[in-house]
């Protein structure tokens, strides 16, 4: 594009002609990011992000609910997982895209923080977004959006808090129903859900077994193969698998009362020469010196053990055949290659300290435990710490068939404690099935009738947006979902507050009365987390994608001369 005449110079040549030059000025191009840089911005790229965010619901709607169905996913190494957790279904996804990764934060954070309500959280979040989109479309500023979520939150958060039935702790019987109650709420969309009444009953014991900070470390899950899911066992103390085991194991005693344990990190076997040792001897006595010396050391470290007066040894690293012998010999059991976990545990719960030398070991060192015994369960046998006295501990022993279940199952039990250790520090309920949200948006939509403006339609859309819930729950069962939503609406504006869908009849029925209890701090933490993922989607008007660079993720360095110079 020619923009300025700068100047005219004329000369003559042998035919005298006269030439003309034109200088012509361009703006100059201004580059600042590096070539192949990704950048989109504006309108398309908010609708992009909100679409983006719908395929990643579409992959977990179906999940949601005591009908949802299951997701078979494979993993590159051809591993097969057969879950219906919203949080694992999502961690096993592995989603590129920068703003659907956000979904995947909130489930995992709902996953971390309460337990349960994975499928719900990036549910809702999906439908905010699904409903505001056409407001974004039309122009609506972001911001304008995003204030009138953030009311909304509030609005349904005071809601949850006034309409809570307060739990009574006083009364342990009404107590330990009502954790049961909540743990069976928990694993009605789960694959044990036929074994909920069970199951509930385990979970809290195993968790009023605890002391009153309810470590979640303190309730191992141990996974064995073979028998019926109904053969599962609690054991009150720390059991563990046996471990690899030498000759003369058989010898040893299988049952103490009253016992002391000694646990250590030290290997107690022969050990092998290094390969770039070298020991140099002229006759068969100096030999036969360095060989005795060796086993010294090994008969002195054993020596020690056996009179600090332990009765059971634990090592995390190998204890040997002559090791295992010399125990047995003394009526003394003992196992090596002990998982840390397991012994961090033992350690907890019977008191001690992990031993690196045998030079110390003394009583003051020795765990202690009321019982001791190594008791077969199916085709395993397991190792088990009752009476421990320092902490409170347990261990759930689960049966099962495929390998795949027994790992579901691990995962709804996880879910289901995680919920009863909420109940005991929160002392609310609300009615779940759909019956809270239903409610919630009744109330935002009374509530958005009473403002003028865009607020009006933007806290409409999210009152509708919440009965997305409920109507999950009704296509997942097969049911008309409109049906049953015209009925809910009807009695909820008749003031009935905890109706909401029964799957059981196709129909709908007071949740409260029908023990379909959940924590209020679920509801809270799913609400806040949607939300806050919805206003952080809103909030992104441009994604600007680096290139990767040729030779890698890392830029390769300049080649130099001699000292690192240039060339």
């Amino acid at each position: 594009m020619l923009l300025e005449n700068i100047g005219i110079s004329t000369y003559s040549n042998s035919k005298s002609e006269t030439m003309k030059f034109y200088f012509i000025q361009q703006q100059p191009q201004i580059v600042l990011l590096k070539e192949g840089t990704d950048t989109s911005q504006g309108k398309p790229q908010l609708i992009s992000n909100i679409n983006a965010c719908q395929a990643i619901v579409d992959a977990v709607r179906t999940t949601l609910g005591p009908r949802g169905m299951d997701k078979l996913i494979v993993d590159n190494n051809g591993k097969a997982t057969i879950s219906n957790d919203g949080a694992t279904i999502m961690k096993l996804l592995d989603i590129v895209h920068p703003a659907a990764r956000t979904l995947v934060d909130i489930a995992k954070s709902q996953d971390a923080e309460v337990g349960d309500g994975t499928t719900s959280v990036v549910l809702l979040a999906g439908e905010f977004l699904k409903q505001l989109k056409p407001y974004v479309e039309e122009g609506v500023h972001p911001r304008i959006v995003i204030k009138a979520v953030r009311k909304a939150l509030g609005l349904c958060v005071a809601r949850i808090h006034e309409v809570a039935f307060k739990i009574e702790k006083s009364d342990d019987e009404k107590h330990r129903a009502l954790l049961e109650k909540c743990a069976a709420t928990a694993m009605n969309s789960k694959l044990i859900h036929q074994q909920k009444d069970f199951f509930s009953k385990m979970v809290v014991d195993a968790v009023t077994t605890l002391d009153s900070l309810l470590p979640l470390n303190m309730i191992g899950i141990k996974k064995v193969n073979g028998g019926a899911l109904e053969d599962s066992m609690l054991v009150d103390g720390v059991a563990f698998k046996k471990t690899f085991s030498y000759a003369g194991f058989e010898m040893q005693p299988k049952s103490y009362d009253n016992v002391k344990i000694a646990l250590l990190n030290i290997e107690l076997e022969l050990k092998a020469e290094r390969d770039n040792a070298e020991v140099r001897v002229d006759n068969v006595k100096e030999y036969q010196k360095v060989v005795d010396a060796e086993w010294q050391i090994l008969y002195d470290k054993l020596e020690k053990i056996h009179k600090s007066g332990a009765q059971v040894v634990l090592s995390k690293l190998p204890i040997g055949d002559v090791a295992t012998q010399y125990f047995a010999d003394r009526d003394m059991f003992c196992a090596g290659r002990v998982q840390e976990e397991d012994l961090k545990r033992t350690l907890k719960a019977c008191g001690g300290a992990v031993m690196t030398t045998v030079q110390d070991i003394g009583d003051n060192v020795l765990g202690k435990c009321a019982h001791f015994e190594e008791r077969q369960v199916s085709g395993e046998r397991f190792n088990i710490f009752q009476g421990c006295p320092n902490a409170k501990t347990c261990t759930l022993i689960l049966r099962g068939g495929a390998e795949q279940f027994l790992e579901e199952t691990e995962r709804s039990l996880h879910d289901a404690i995680m919920i009863v250790r909420r109940t005991i520090r929160n002392d609310s309920v609300v009615a779940g099935g759909g019956a809270i949200e239903m409610e919630l948006s009744k109330m935002l939509r009374d509530y958005s009738r009473t403002v003028a403006g865009k607020e009006q339609l933007l806290i409409g859309a999210i009152a509708k947006a919440l009965e997305v819930i409920p109507r999950q729950l009704c296509d997942n069962a097969g049911f008309d979902a409109t049906n049953i939503l015209n009925k809910l609406r009807q009695k909820h504006a008749q003031g009935c507050q905890w109706y909401g869908v029964d799957i059981l009849k196709e129909h709908i029925a007071d949740n409260f009365e029908a023990f379909v209890w959940e924590p209020s701090v679920i509801k809270i933490n799913a609400l806040t987390a949607a939300c806050e993922a919805t206003c952080m989607i809103l909030s992104v008007d441009e994604t600007i994608k680096s290139p990767k660079s040729a030779g890698g993720d890392m830029p390769q360095a300049p080649m130099g001369r001699g000292m690192g110079r240039p060339f």
